[in-house]
């Protein structure tokens, strides 16, 4: 296995090494970096990708490295071939990085898998099984799947999957480190899972559908954070809900013009079958809001609008509860995962009217028009409780790249589960 040591210098590199951020030696790479933090942080990804493809496989940080600048080349530097081997710092923050790492991993490797290996079940089971692994029997777990989704009254889950040979599946996961059935429960999560996405019957282009093995990515992420949360010390109940399908074409696949009801009443016209997730969020929303918990947080690859509005670096969120969300930001800002709120207002709620239900599931033009980010989010605002106190949506606009860029490998990324986990422990 080749060994790389990297080392950071405040100075510029001699004239023989160009313009670039990295010079070298016999025995190790040293990044160039200078200016604020957050530019120090972006030239230590550059130089993260540009040391991946020299091929090493295991890294020594050397010298002086603080914790994020350890976190920003190892994030930068692992890919979805080769996850490698790191040497953190000998200091206090070397069990937070490898517990980092660990929940990092995790996440990335399971929305990075094929949409043959992680169907609604095996995502069910594979999240059930790594979080009963960090916590033992703090972890209780059912899943309602098929048929008996559409008993349980689950109708957005059900039909979004009822076209695939795989059944749809509901999780609903118990993190109850305290064993006492009447302990409240501090927060719920809620996980976009939808497995692969051809768009239904509003089929995708297969350069859209290529990459939608990620469309599960809102669940990696927020089991993700809850992962990590766990092995930070998490002492509070939370529920997790994983909405599980493949949303694919068949002869007994959704169609447009049909009209789900929900549990809450609520009736949605169908106008486009790829804008399946929030019709599967919906339910997830609700089973959420029936916990109690005063913090509902859910995650979605839920629009291409937000990743237009805030390109593939920032997570977009979503609110009625300002003052939630604020500090979902806040979190996000301190966590180095970019995030910025985009707007939601009550009478977004409004703004995909259906002439036969209370509300269609987007609007019948490419990309759900003007403010999609926005009217989806308005969509799954009337699937929450307390009208909205304590909700915020996440749209994972940094969730996937699929190609590499000068700061990210290939694949997911895995951004938002410092968030959701430190959201968690001061829940």
């Amino acid at each position: 296995m080749s060994q790389m040591q990297v080392r950071l210098s405040p100075d510029s590199p001699q004239e023989h090494w160009g313009r670039g951020p990295l010079s070298f030696d016999a025995n190790s790479a040293t990044i160039h970096i200078a200016g604020e933090t957050s530019s120090q942080l972006r030239t230590i990804r550059k130089a993260a990708r540009l040391l991946d493809g020299l091929g090493p496989e295991e890294i020594l940080f050397a010298g002086d490295w603080q914790k994020e600048q350890q976190w920003a080349f190892a994030s930068s530097f692992s890919n979805p071939k080769k996850q490698a081997r790191f040497h953190w710092c000998e200091d206090q923050h070397k069990s937070v990085l490898e517990k980092q790492y660990q929940a990092m991993l995790f996440t990335r490797q399971l929305i990075n898998r094929t949409p043959e290996d992680i169907f609604p079940e095996s995502l069910a089971n594979e999240v059930t099984d790594w979080l009963s692994g960090l916590a033992g029997k703090a972890v209780t777990a059912r899943s309602i799947k098929g048929e008996a989704l559409k008993q349980a009254g689950w109708v957005g889950i059900y039909h979004v999957g009822r076209g695939s040979d795989r059944p749809p599946v509901l999780l609903e996961l118990d993190y109850n480190p305290s064993g006492d059935a009447d302990a409240p429960v501090a927060a719920a999560l809620v996980g976009k899972g939808i497995t692969f996405d051809s768009g239904g019957y509003s089929i995708k282009a297969s350069e859209g559908m290529l990459s939608m093995k990620c469309d599960m990515g809102g669940a990696a992420t927020v089991a993700g954070g809850l992962g990590l949360a766990i092995m930070q010390g998490l002492n509070k109940r939370v529920k997790l809900f994983l909405c599980c399908a493949e949303n694919l074409i068949s002869g007994h696949a959704y169609k447009l013009g049909d009209i789900l009801t929900y549990k809450n009443g609520v009736t949605v016209e169908v106008v486009n079958t790829d804008a399946e997730g929030r019709l599967v969020l919906a339910d997830g929303l609700m089973a959420a809001g029936e916990t109690g918990a005063p913090l509902i947080l859910d995650a979605a690859t839920l629009t291409g609008a937000a990743i237009m509005a805030l390109g593939g670096e920032y997570n977009a969120l979503f609110a009625l509860d300002k003052n939630t969300q604020d500090r979902i930001r806040q979190i996000a800002e301190q966590e180095q995962e970019p995030a910025w709120p985009l707007p939601l207002e009550n009478w977004h709620q409004e703004m995909c009217p259906s002439p036969y239900a209370d509300t269609a599931n987007s609007r019948p033009m490419k990309g759900g028009g003007a403010g999609g980010a926005s009217n989806a989010a308005g969509f799954l605002s009337r699937f929450v409780p307390n009208r909205g106190k304590g909700w915020v949506h996440i749209d994972l606009a940094s969730a996937f790249n699929n190609t590499a860029t000068s700061t990210m490998p290939a694949g997911a990324s895995a951004q938002g589960i410092r968030t959701i986990a430190r959201a968690l422990l001061e829940a």
